[in-house]
């Protein structure tokens, strides 16, 4: 579903991502592990095209999505939620739903508001609350959800764990689970224990480059 081969990165004149190439197949669970500035948000952050690569090329479904812009990345059905989340503060839940909803042409529609309030009984109590006056853990599922009003087949989760309580994590890891029944997922952690629980494979990064992969099971 998935392949980046060899990208370089940069900001600026800083040299971000050093030859990185991962794939993934369709249906697959796969994250990306490694310590803070090793590379792994600029990863997912390339392959969407806020910070496009320089050198190499991205491919999804065979499709060349290297020179695109993030709009038109995630309008063949890549969906991604930033580390810091970027709800819409402003905005009511229900209404951060709906702002995101996005049919793609010949995609059956899977996700609706109702949907996901149905399925996420947290944000069905939260629907009319503004998004700025929800907790940190609450942000991110809301997030997540939001994500899913595009009806993403690959789904980019950016350090979804980032600064939650343990419950909180043990809440997103359940959410992971479901949505690999159905969707192919990326995601970056800095925890080898979630990454062997939720993720069928992982590529290690450090400093810019894929220093190790395998399987979850060889990394035990």
């Amino acid at each position: 579903m998935l392949q980046v081969k060899d990208i370089h990165t940069y900001y600026g004149e800083s040299h971000a991502l050093q030859g990185v190439s991962i794939e993934l197949k369709a249906g697959e669970t796969v994250c990306l592990l490694g310590r803070n500035g090793a590379g792994k948000s600029t990863t997912l952050k390339s392959i969407v095209g806020w910070t496009p690569a320089r050198q190499g090329q991205i491919l999804f479904k065979g499709k060349d999505i290297t020179r695109l812009a993030p709009y038109q990345i995630a309008r063949q059905g890549i969906g991604l939620v930033p580390e810091d989340r970027r709800v819409f503060a402003s905005l009511t839940v229900k209404e951060n739903l709906e702002v995101a909803r996005y049919v793609r042409t010949g995609v059956t529609p899977k996700w609706s508001v109702e949907r996901i309030l149905d399925e996420y009984p947290m944000l069905a109590e939260l629907a009319n609350r503004d998004a700025g006056n929800l907790s940190g853990g609450q942000q991110q599922m809301l997030a997540v959800a939001r994500s899913l009003m595009c009806e993403p087949e690959l789904l980019l989760l950016d350090e979804p764990n980032e600064g939650l309580a343990p419950v909180i994590v043990k809440q997103i890891g359940a959410l992971i689970d479901a949505l690999r029944e159905t969707t192919t997922i990326l995601f970056t952690d800095q925890s080898v224990h979630f990454a062997l629980q939720h993720a069928e494979r992982a590529y290690i990064l450090e400093k810019g480059r894929v220093v190790h992969s395998a399987t979850s099971q060889d990394l035990k």
